[in-house]
């Protein structure tokens, strides 16, 4: 077994110390988006075995503490790396209402950072007001959501309702992302654009906030 597979079994298995060992080590020698996304990987498995039952929220609940530890350390180094200076748009995001997985989303929040977005990171099991709050006080060019397991999509599209009764809809572009969602869940929750992946995301953003600028 690789120390790859080995590391993302890990996780799996819910064996933190040693998660969290290999983890320091692949970071001395590797690329911190390579841990990110094989931490993507391991949360994936996790949402499937949930959704099958052979998981219960306290084994979510540990997995997240263990993907949130090591995600931490990526991102450490990751911005100890250097990011943009300039500041080029604000960007909400946030996991919905019914999910607690942070790993996709984290994993956004760095690059759109690196980047150059001032991110607003709502957490995990955000409401849809919260999210419409957040809307008002902070007045984002973007608002992602992202969710892992299938209850998101409904609570997505909930979230796209709400900020629509807050006359709010034409304010923002709305991208949503996760191991759920697709071109029909896209069309459904009523979004501007879905991803699977945290690099096409980003792309997707830029272009919207250039698009923006040409505009203004």
């Amino acid at each position: 077994m690789s120390v790859i597979e080995e590391f993302v079994k890990a996780i799996i298995d819910l064996n933190e110390a040693k998660a969290i060992d290999l983890a320091k080590k692949r970071l001395e020698v590797e690329d911190p988006m390579a841990i990110l996304n094989d931490l993507k990987r391991a949360a994936e498995v996790i949402g499937e075995k949930y959704e099958k039952g052979e998981y219960f929220i306290a084994d979510l609940v540990m997995a997240g503490e263990i993907l949130k530890t090591i995600s931490d350390m990526a991102r450490e180094k990751l911005r100890a790396m250097g990011r943009a200076r300039e500041v080029i748009g604000k960007f909400v995001i946030g996991t919905v209402e019914g999910d607690i997985h942070d790993i996709g989303k984290n994993i956004v929040v760095t690059m759109a950072e690196a980047a150059g977005f001032e991110v607003i990171d709502l957490g995990v099991d955000v409401a849809p007001g919260r999210f419409v709050e957040a809307i008002k006080q902070y007045n984002p060019d973007i608002v992602g959501m992202s969710c892992l397991i299938t209850v998101g999509i409904e609570s997505m599209k909930k979230t796209v309702e709400a900020i629509k009764e807050a006359k709010l809809r034409d304010k923002v572009k709305i991208i949503i992302g996760g191991g759920r969602v697709d071109e029909y869940a896209k069309e459904y929750i009523e979004a501007d654009a879905w991803t699977n992946d945290a690099a096409t995301g980003i792309r997707i953003m830029l272009k919207w906030i250039e698009e923006k600028r040409k505009i203004g």
